[in-house]
This record gives structure tokens, sequence and C-alpha cells, in this order.
């Protein structure tokens, strides 16, 4: 699959990058509320967010928006849970039918840690899973 960036998310993505020494696979800047969802390669997210969260501060004070970013994984199950995190992801499911959907189970407590303030959490993983997974929706169960 194909993934195209603004100009925009380009210049976000090598910020990122020359900032933190993370490789970005892939960035996007939200509408309406102008904040960036950036995907680390594999294995690079602590160097990317950095000690106590200080370099992903960091970010957001020089872009002055939210930055959040999210753990690639080989696996389209790997990445719906990597985009939910914080929250605890025991299982993820694919379905095969004409929508593809994720339904992610995660414990009752960390329900709301997964759908996030206002639902942003899982809107990015559900913006991520579309364009490198072609999942239609995750569900939480």
């Amino acid at each position: 699959m194909r993934i195209t960036l603004t100009d925009r998310a380009r210049r976000i993505a090598a910020l990122i990058e020359d900032e933190t020494g993370s490789t970005v696979r892939d960035c996007v800047v939200t509408d309406p509320d102008d904040r960036v969802i950036a995907l680390i390669a594999a294995g690079e997210i602590a160097q990317a967010i950095g000690r106590g969260g200080d370099q992903v501060q960091r970010l957001q004070r020089r872009l002055g928006q939210p930055v959040r970013l999210v753990e690639d994984a080989p696996t389209a199950e790997g990445l719906v849970a990597s985009a939910l995190a914080p929250a605890a992801v025991y299982n993820v499911t694919i379905s095969e039918g004409d929508d593809r959907v994720a339904y992610a189970e995660v414990p009752e407590e960390d329900k709301g840690v997964a759908i996030g303030d206002s639902g942003r959490t899982i809107d990015a993983a559900r913006l991520l899973a579309k364009r490198h997974c072609d999942i239609d929706d995750i569900e939480l169960a």
C-alpha cells in the first residue's frame, strides 16, 4: 500500500527524525485538531519518546501542537495493539468479511485509555490501521 505524505507532514517527519534519531515510517497532521501522529520504526520508540517523555515534550513545544508517537509492528494485529498503547491489549483479531474490522481485547479498566481523550487514541489507531493494513474499523472488546 502506498502512503502519501503532505509537504507539512514530510517536514515534521524530518524534524522528528533529526530531533530524536529515530526513523519515521509515516506522519499525519490531523484536521481539525491539528495534531501530529507519527509512526516510528519498530524498536526505536523508546529513543523517540526519550527519558520521561522529554523528546515528545520538546517536539510539542517546537511544533506548538500535540504529538503522538506510535511504534510500527510487522503485523496488522501488532500495529493495532501498539497504536492503542498505553492501554494493555490482550489480543487482536481481524475479521475478513466485506469490511476488515480489528477487535482488540482490552481490560475494562483500560478501555478509557484505549479510547483516549475525546476519542483521540482510538481515532489515531483507526487512521494508522487503515493507512497501513487496510483495516476499516477497530472495536474494543
